[in-house]
């Protein structure tokens, strides 16, 4: 069994949960980048397209249906429920910045020119630049209210736990996966100066 594996999907779950029960008990999303969950609810729908495809098992198929939930719910609770709690003004991130640039690596570098692979790339590639438009906003504010560290931490953990699931992987089932490596480490070391000012502070 693969504990790194477990704590890796527990934790992003935890993550969303934490940011979902910040909006709801304060009925605010202040300090929430909404461009960033836009981001990551697209992730999780070009992901996760092999639902209607292949059938893994029940855990995995119920995982990937709550992922794909919370996300909507998070990006409906920002623009349409709380819409007036919204800060736009400093959610400012140009998302082509990071679209264009995702788009193209995914048709140029993938495991195979296909439609479902290629968007599983482009998932991949997405979700290691998702979170810039939320360090963004924190960075132009310059204040993050704990919840949202609190969430911040989380997500990086994900991202941290599912590092030491590849080595695990690599060492116990000899797997290398090049795309999903290389994103991983680039997300992560996005969150190495946020990790330092939350055990900091």
């Amino acid at each position: 069994m693969n504990v790194f594996r477990i704590l890796g999907d527990i934790s992003p779950l935890l993550d969303i949960i934490i940011l979902l029960m910040k909006i709801h008990n304060v009925k605010s999303c202040g300090g929430i980048s909404g461009k960033s969950q836009i981001l990551f609810a697209l992730v999780f729908t070009t992901r996760y397209l092999d639902l209607f495809t292949t059938f893994i098992s029940a855990y995995n198929t119920v995982m990937k249906v709550i992922f794909l939930l919370c996300a909507y719910v998070t990006v409906y609770m920002i623009y349409v429920k709380f819409r007036k709690t919204f800060d736009s003004e400093n959610d400012s991130f140009r998302l082509e910045f990071l679209l264009v640039p995702v788009t193209g690596l995914s048709f140029l570098e993938n495991h195979s020119f296909t439609p479902l692979e290629i968007l599983w790339t482009f998932s991949i590639y997405l979700e290691s630049v998702a979170i810039l438009p939320q360090l963004f906003m924190i960075s132009k504010t310059g204040e993050a209210e704990t919840i949202t560290t609190h969430y911040l931490f989380f997500l990086g953990l994900y991202r941290a736990l599912y590092i030491a699931n590849w080595v695990w992987r690599y060492y116990t089932e000899n797997f290398y996966d090049q795309i999903a490596v290389v994103s991983g480490v680039v997300q992560t070391i996005f969150y190495c100066d946020f990790f330092y000012l939350y055990v900091t502070k």
